[in-house]
């Protein structure tokens, strides 16, 4: 939310004050007036594998990259791979999760290592974001050095990677697709014909996961989230067609330009996490937007939402420290700690204002290192 100072220091004075004090970044959403969750229907699967950012596909399953473990049926050690891919089928209240692409007993072998938290299903092909586990040339872990594209003709059996990258050195790293509905379908007018993506910008352009300028997984500071669009036909086959929002014209309508002149699409202070999801609720007619800020991997959760992929933006729910997400949970009794780091909705499990909602922490292969769904609705004002 763009704000204009006369002074340099007052500017700088406000955002200091906006971070100490964990103020969200936006006002309060006039089109939702709550998210209550139903927690007496948490489910939680796949013990060990973490992340499990789902779309919706043309054969009406959901299908999401995993990290870390052996997915479904596995644990953190039995069938682990770096990355696999999940199908769940079924409604939200009776699903059954298969491996895909690697993990315990897959239905085919993974290939390549890296994390996602971003897949999309168009025109009946799977893409997948993907930053490496450890990049080129590297002997350590880093997922900030670079993005690659991949995608698969065949609901998820194999995969190709695109021959282009997005670096870290163009201040990106870590996107999302933003999903509509099953292959990608229900785009509103307005912006249709386009995949969208959102990507991080890194706390800095040589920070570092491991290595000389290690960090870990943060949130990144000052939080800055850049989008980007493609068409849908040349997605992968071209970095060049991904055009970056660079603000409004004087009619309020987006403008759209190469890497070099992007502009943030989003913008908080308190910083944003390492992975974020996006998606568009049709009941609503909002985009949602979720992302850590403050510190990670301890449920600060703030979940955002807008009438376009670009805003203008309000706050739906912003959990702080003091009072994580899923600090209390009425009806669960699964075990827990405050360390949520990631959160979406998947678009298939939509039912007007009833939704399901997806999470995944870092519980080191117990608790919330896990799949975990907990059923939903949004409340109206």
């Amino acid at each position: 939310m763009p704000v204009h100072f006369t002074f340099p220091t007052v500017f700088l004075l406000a955002v200091m004050l906006q971070a100490a004090s964990g103020v969200p970044p936006y006002p309060p959403s006039v089109c939702i007036a709550d998210l209550q969750l139903d927690w007496s229907t948490h489910q939680r699967h796949a013990q060990g594998s973490d992340n499990f950012q789902l779309t919706w596909a043309d054969d009406n399953h959901l299908y999401g990259a995993w990290g870390d473990g052996g997915g479904f049926g596995g644990t953190n050690s039995r069938g682990r791979v770096g990355l696999g891919v999940a199908r769940i089928e079924g409604p939200a209240n009776e699903y059954r999760g298969f491996n895909v692409w690697g993990g315990y007993e897959p239905e085919n072998p993974a290939q390549f290592d890296g994390k996602s938290w971003g897949m999309i299903c168009s025109g009946g092909t799977l893409f997948m974001w993907v930053v490496p586990d450890v990049p080129q040339g590297k002997h350590y872990r880093n997922h900030y050095e670079y993005v690659e594209l991949a995608r698969s003709d065949d609901h998820g059996a194999t995969w190709t990677k695109a021959p282009w990258k997005f670096r870290q050195s163009e201040n990106l790293t870590i996107p999302t697709f933003l999903n509509f509905g099953k292959n990608d379908a229900g785009v509103p007018a307005e912006f249709e014909g386009y995949v969208y993506s959102y990507f991080i910008r890194p706390q800095s352009p040589t920070v570092e996961h491991q290595g000389p300028n290690a960090v870990g997984l943060i949130v990144h500071k000052p939080g800055v989230v850049y989008l980007a669009r493609a068409p849908k036909a040349d997605l992968f086959s071209s970095k060049e067609r991904h055009q970056f929002y660079r603000g409004l014209d004087e009619r309020g309508q987006p403008l759209w330009g190469p890497v070099d002149q992007k502009q943030p699409v989003f913008e908080d202070a308190n910083g944003v996490g390492w992975c974020m999801s996006a998606c568009y609720v049709p009941a609503l007619k909002r985009v949602l937007l979720c992302t850590e800020h403050d510190a990670s991997s301890q449920g600060t959760l703030g979940l955002f939402d807008a009438p376009t992929p670009w805003g203008p933006w309000s706050t739906v729910k912003y959990f702080d420290r003091t009072a994580a997400f899923g600090a209390t949970r009425p009806g669960s009794d699964l075990p827990w700690r405050d360390n949520i780091f990631f959160a979406a909705f998947p678009t298939k499990w939509f039912d007007g204002l009833d939704c399901t909602l997806t999470f995944t922490g870092a519980g080191q292969g117990r608790d919330n290192d896990s799949f975990n769904t907990v059923r939903g609705r949004f409340v109206l004002p």
